[in-house]
Formats: structure tokens, sequence, C-alpha cells
């Protein structure tokens, strides 16, 4: 007998309100599951999308540089 088959077994005498509560553990068991797909495929995703950025800064940051423009003269 399968594990599934044994939850049958256990929960098929149970008050309606109680087999509620098993189904409803159930249900949340599924969903935090989906959950964590999600975040393993958010954490690996592709930061390719970002790539076009990367020249944009390049660590050095000049403040003085900042202020030396010509509508703030």
């Amino acid at each position: 007998m399968n594990t599934a088959e044994l939850i049958y077994q256990e929960s098929k005498d149970l008050p309606e309100f109680e087999a509620r509560e098993v189904l409803d553990f159930v249900a949340f068991l599924k969903a935090k599951r989906q959950r964590l797909k999600l975040a393993e495929k958010q954490e690996t995703s592709d930061m390719s999308e970002f790539d076009q950025f990367g020249a944009v800064f390049d660590g050095n940051f000049d403040r003085e540089a900042c202020y030396d423009r010509l509508h703030l003269r």
C-alpha cells in the first residue's frame, strides 16, 4: 500500500470538517511546493536583460564631476 492509499484509508473515517482540514493541508503543501519552485527559478534566472546596463557604471564615482555641469554653475 502506497502513501496516498494510506492517507485515504486513514482519512475516509474522519468527520467531514476534519477531512476538509486534511484537504486544506494538501492544498497548502502544493502551494508551498509551487512557491519554492518559483523562488528557485528566480534565483537561477537569466540576468542577460541587465547586461545592457553593465557599461553604464564602471564602479568609479567622482563626486566633484557631478557638480561640474554647466547648468549648476
